[in-house]
């Protein structure tokens, strides 16, 4: 298949048997990586060719192997999975970052629910990884992902101070309006906001909930939208920005 790597007895490859040959024929302490080990893992369906490997000695990359350096490889970042050698999640993520940007934020809901996604680790890695490509983009990608990033309270006084700096009219928080407690509510244009973070709305029950809860203050004639802890940190401006446009569309909509 490769230079040092048979196919014995049949032709009939899988996928597995691929990679096991691709990072078999790069020498001694290869690893399969980037988008290939991605899929070994997966936190990604799809299985790219030419397979990807890194490896401890410079070799020249191939049609059907692209072959990284290990330079900045370390103990932490080596795995075996499914009896392939592999760079470990977090530096498969990482390298991921690096290649395929796109998919990214696929590959890290994948790793959650597969329980493989250990943040102190990953952190670890991005710490002794400054100026390697894609650092900034795995550390913006993992904010969503960060348990008890923003506690109630805390979200509620942070959405009511872009309110108050945005100058729109302070909505009453925390009310009951038709049997539903509304996290901020506008009444005279029947307009709510659900403040959202993960791990109040995380689990199964809780996502069928807030389905039923959105029909029922929709066939009560009221609005709703939800705005995450996440966005308001990252694009505060351009979260009033929409909530101003949607307050005033709500407002010409009852005025009809």
């Amino acid at each position: 298949m490769h230079q040092s790597a048979y196919a014995v007895g049949h032709a009939g490859i899988s996928r597995h048997g691929r990679c096991m040959a691709a990072v078999s024929s790069c020498g001694e302490g290869a690893l399969l990586s980037h988008r290939s080990a991605a899929w070994l893992w997966g936190l990604t369906k799809r299985f790219c060719v030419p397979i990807e490997v890194t490896a401890a000695s410079p070799r020249r990359t191939r049609v059907e192997i692209r072959v990284h350096s290990a330079a900045a490889l370390t103990a932490p970042d080596r795995a075996s999975h499914e009896g392939i050698p592999v760079t470990e999640v977090p530096r498969t993520l990482l390298d991921f970052a690096a290649v395929d940007p796109h998919y990214l934020g696929q590959a890290l809901d994948n790793a959650r629910r597969l329980g493989v996604l250990d943040l102190i680790a990953v952190d670890e890695l991005l710490a002794r990884s400054k100026g390697f490509r894609g650092v900034a983009r795995l550390r913006t990608a993992l904010e969503i992902h960060r348990p008890g990033a923003f506690t109630r309270s805390g979200l509620e006084r942070r959405f009511l101070e872009l309110v108050r700096r945005a100058g729109l009219l302070q909505p009453s928080m925390n009310v009951f309006v038709e049997g539903h407690e509304l996290d901020a509510y506008w009444p005279s244009e029947r307009f709510a906001v659900e403040l959202d973070t993960y791990d109040y709305h995380g689990s199964p029950a809780a996502f069928e909930t807030d389905r039923i809860r959105q029909e029922n203050l929709k066939l009560a004639g009221i609005e709703m939208t939800r705005i995450t802890g996440v966005r308001m940190n990252r694009e505060p401006t351009a979260v009033t920005r929409r909530l101003r446009r949607l307050l005033a569309q709500r407002a010409a909509d009852l005025n009809r």
